[in-house]
């Protein structure tokens, strides 16, 4: 948070907490994970393997986090701080060039400018092994069906289903 406040002192608190989000969310973390290869280190049960654990984006940023927070009880503040600033920080010139809301975020801030009620997401299906889910996610506004997803978590789901939602306005 700090070096994105020094980095873009003009720009808004709004701007910099979505910017801020976009850098740690899972995707990101994941993407991350990979560049590091911390995939092939880590310790998966049988199951887990054969399910593609190691390229499972939530399990990768999960421990990317994990391994902050390690850092921290560890090393102390200064080493996270360079950890995040040499592999997280990296990724602001790609993050301030794409769109910095996700379909969510700009579906909820539309329906919202219309004076309607706040969108619901709706699990209709979750299949598959723990470690390899399936979702199908359902957007309704005033009970009217908006938009569907799919994804392998329950957040890439409505993720889509908002996109979808965003295509129809």
């Amino acid at each position: 948070t700090e070096t994105l406040y020094k980095s873009f002192p003009d720009k808004q608190e709004g701007y910099l907490t979505t910017l801020r989000s976009n850098l740690v969310n899972t995707q990101n973390l994941a993407e991350v994970a990979k560049k590091l290869g911390i995939g092939g280190l880590i310790h998966l049960s049988k199951g887990e393997e054969d399910g593609g654990g190691r390229e499972n984006p939530s399990l990768l940023a999960d421990t990317v986090e994990a391994i902050i927070g390690a850092l921290y009880l560890d090393q102390g503040l200064g080493k996270v701080e360079s950890f995040i600033k040499e592999n997280l920080v990296v990724e602001i010139p790609d993050k301030v060039t794409k769109p910095l809301k996700d379909p969510k975020s700009r579906f909820q801030e539309y329906i919202q400018a219309k004076g309607l009620p706040a969108p619901k997401y709706i699990v209709l299906r979750q299949s598959g092994p723990d470690h390899d889910r399936d979702f199908v996610v359902q957007v309704k506004v005033q009970d009217r069906v908006m938009g569907e997803g799919t994804g392998k978590s329950k957040s890439q789901a409505e993720q889509k289903a908002a996109r979808e939602a965003l295509s129809f306005l």
